[in-house]
C-alpha cells in the first residue's frame, strides 16, 4: 500500500481530488487529499499571516502526524511550489514526487518569478488575497467552469511573492514525474515540460487536455499516479 499525499493548486481545495482519491483508495492505497489554510471550506482562516510557508506547513504537519511515509507526493499547479518545500523538509518519508501541471521551483525562486510573459493577470480581491482566474481561462468545458467557479476562493498573494528557501533535502527524492497538460498549448506551464521533457532524471508524460486535470482525463491521470509509485 502507498500512501498519496494530493495537494491543490491556487484558489481551490481539496475537493479537486474528489474521483482521483477515490480511484487510489479503489486500487487499495491510502489517498489525502488536505485543504490549506485559508482556502476552499477553511476560507475562514483566511488572513494576512498565510504565505508559501504556512501552506508547506499544512502539508508536512499531515505526513507528520498521519505518521506517512512511502509517499506519492502530488502537487497540482501551484501546489507545484508547496510540495517542492515539503520534500525538501521531509525527504526521507516521500519515495516519489509528481508535478501535476505544476510550478517547478529552485532555491530563491517565487511562484511570480516562474509566470511567463503573457500569463492572465488576475485581479485583487483584498489587499491581501488575489481573486480567483475564471476556469474559462484554462481552457475548461462550460459545464466544468460552471462546477469549480462555484467552489473557487481568493488566494493570498504572499504564497506567490514569497521565495522558496531549499537546503538540498529534495534533491535525496530520485523519483520525480512531470505530468503536463497540453490543452489550449502552450500554456503557463510549457517551460517546465520542454526543461525536464529531456531530463533523464525526470519521467515526463502528456496528456491532451486542459490545466483542470482531475476532471477532464480523471481515469488517466489516476493511471500516471499510479505508475509513479516506485
Amino acid at each position: 500500500m502507498t500512501n498519496f499525499v494530493l495537494v491543490h493548486g491556487a484558489w481551490v481545495g481539496g475537493w479537486t481530488w474528489r474521483a482521483n482519491a477515490q480511484a487510489l483508495r479503489k486500487a487499495g492505497h491510502e489517498a489525502y487529499t488536505p485543504t490549506m489554510t485559508g482556502l476552499g471550506e477553511r476560507i475562514h482562516l483566511m488572513s494576512p499571516s498565510i504565505n508559501l510557508d504556512t501552506h508547506v506547513t499544512d502539508i508536512v504537519n499531515v505526513i507528520k502526524h498521519e505518521e506517512l511515509s512511502d509517499v506519492v507526493l502530488v502537487g497540482h499547479s501551484y501546489g507545484g511550489m508547496v510540495i517542492t518545500g515539503v520534500a525538501d523538509a521531509l525527504s526521507d518519508k516521500i519515495t516519489s514526487l509528481v508535478y501535476l501541471d505544476a510550478f517547478v521551483p529552485e532555491n530563491g525562486q517565487s511562484l511570480v518569478s516562474l509566470i511567463p510573459p503573457g500569463a492572465p493577470p488576475p485581479t485583487m480581491a483584498s489587499e491581501y488575497t488575489l481573486a480567483p482566474l475564471p476556469a474559462v481561462v484554462f481552457g475548461a468545458r462550460p459545464e466544468v467552469a460552471a462546477f469549480v467557479d462555484a467552489r473557487t476562493t481568493p488566494h493570498p498573494i504572499a504564497c506567490f511573492t514569497q521565495a522558496i528557501k531549499l537546503t538540498g533535502g529534495i534533491d535525496r527524492v530520485k523519483k520525480k514525474t512531470y505530468i503536463y497538460a497540453n490543452v489550449p498549448a502552450p500554456t503557463t506551464f510549457t517551460p517546465f515540460f520542454e526543461k525536464l521533457r529531456n531530463n533523464k532524471e525526470w519521467t515526463v508524460h502528456t496528456l491532451p487536455c486542459t490545466h483542470i486535470v482531475q476532471m477532464d482525463l480523471p481515469d488517466e491521470l489516476t493511471a500516471l499516479l499510479l505508475h509513479a509509485i516506485s
